[in-house]
């Protein structure tokens, strides 16, 4: 009987000891449960603020760079190109710190939307956007130096320096329009927003600015073909005159030339037979 109860009472204990472990990790494993859920709830919540914000950040970053990018690069190209067609002046000196101007600003604005991009957004370079960013980052700071370092007229740097300038300038801005339509692509597919009207209205600034650019070419010649129009049109009864005279002038060169060419063979024919 005393064995069989000590056997009895030996089983009996660590069966309510696993009882009460197993109480205990069901309760524990319950708890733990619970708080994961809570803060999956939480971080979810503010996964949902972070992306309102970020949101907010992207459509500034975007501003930023298309005020910068697409507008006052463009619009620094064309008044430096309105300098060089005119004659040394005042209107050279305005148009010129004009464009020191815009394209400062344009640097500026370009480098608070960098730094916008590094410190908010997640930067991994894995898409055509980021990647062609980058690179415009760079080339406009390296723009910029060296329109202080522009060496003086008559210099034998001076063409080397002007086709350099030129063409950094000219790429640069030509990328950015480009990377300006890629960043809002990218704002459509990261917030499933319409940017159609605003893909328009970019669209419709460019052509306006590609018109301008090429009607500059032109403007010259159009002013003076509206003189040669104008002094035609004050004068009709001196074109008959003009040409007149220069009938004249012709018919005489004309029988000068004959005489000339009958002297001659009268001559060679003497020579000939003397």
């Amino acid at each position: 009987m005393q064995v069989s109860h000590m056997l009895s009472s030996f089983i009996t204990i660590p069966v309510l000891h696993c009882l009460l472990l197993s109480t205990f990790a069901s309760c524990s494993s319950h708890g733990e449960i619970t708080a994961s859920t809570n803060h999956k709830n939480m971080k979810g919540n503010a996964h949902k603020q972070l992306s309102s914000q970020m949101i907010s950040y992207v459509a500034v970053h975007g501003l930023l760079l298309w005020g910068s990018m697409g507008f006052l690069l463009p619009v620094g190209i064309l008044t430096v190109r309105m300098a060089n067609k005119e004659e040394a002046g005042r209107r050279v000196k305005v148009l010129f710190y004009l464009h020191a101007i815009l394209q400062i600003l344009a640097v500026l604005l370009a480098t608070v939307g960098a730094v916008m991009s590094i410190k908010n957004f997640e930067n991994s370079f894995s898409n055509h956007h980021q990647r062609l960013g980058l690179a415009l980052y760079a080339a406009i700071w390296m723009q910029t130096f060296i329109g202080f370092f522009r060496p003086p007229r008559g210099a034998k740097r001076r063409n080397t320096w002007y086709l350099t300038h030129w063409i950094i300038g000219t790429v640069t801005s030509m990328m950015g329009i480009i990377n300006i339509y890629t960043g809002l692509k990218a704002y459509h597919k990261k917030t499933s927003r319409n940017t159609g009207i605003w893909t328009i209205l970019f669209t419709a600034e460019i052509i306006f600015i590609a018109f301008f650019y090429l009607f500059q070419d032109k403007w010259e010649y159009i002013q003076k073909q509206g003189l040669i129009l104008g002094n035609d049109n004050n004068n009709p009864q001196q074109q008959p005159a003009a040409a007149s005279d220069q009938d004249q002038e012709i018919n005489v060169s004309t029988q000068r030339d004959n005489q000339k060419a009958c002297t001659a063979k009268r001559n060679a024919l003497r020579n000939l037979f003397d």
